[in-house]
């Protein structure tokens, strides 16, 4: 039987926008909350989430994991399915490759907004 595999929601925004990068990544009911990660875009926030969300997949030991998002352009460009156009979505492509290589993850998934646990715990910091 197959053991199902860690689920690793991921969460990325700026404030404001351009602006300062936060980013909450959520496995195993544990929220870990990154705010000093510079300055950029929301693209660059939600790349920036992702690769953190492989970092803690990574960091937790667990050989089958899931990464759950709601940043579709970044999902796709992680899947390559869509190109990276920006040279910054292309160097933070290449980044979470060179981490892919250490341990990959069974699937990089869009979820809706409303489900994803990061995000949720990212709008907890403000309020909203």
């Amino acid at each position: 039987m197959r053991p199902h595999p860690l689920k690793v929601f991921f969460d990325g925004g700026c404030r404001p926008n351009p602006g300062r990068i936060e980013v909450a990544v959520v496995a195993r009911g544990v929220s870990y909350l990154f705010d000093d990660l510079g300055e950029g875009s929301n693209t660059d926030a939600e790349w920036l989430a992702l690769i953190k969300a492989l970092e803690v997949a990574q960091s937790l030991g667990e050989p089958h994991f899931i990464l759950l998002g709601d940043a579709r352009a970044v999902i796709s460009q992680a899947n390559g399915v869509a190109k990276c156009r920006s040279p910054a979505s292309q160097t933070h492509r290449a980044r979470f490759a060179a981490l892919v290589a250490m341990a990959e993850p069974r699937r990089i998934r869009w979820i809706a907004r409303a489900q994803n646990l990061a995000g949720i715990a990212l709008a907890a910091r403000h309020g909203r």
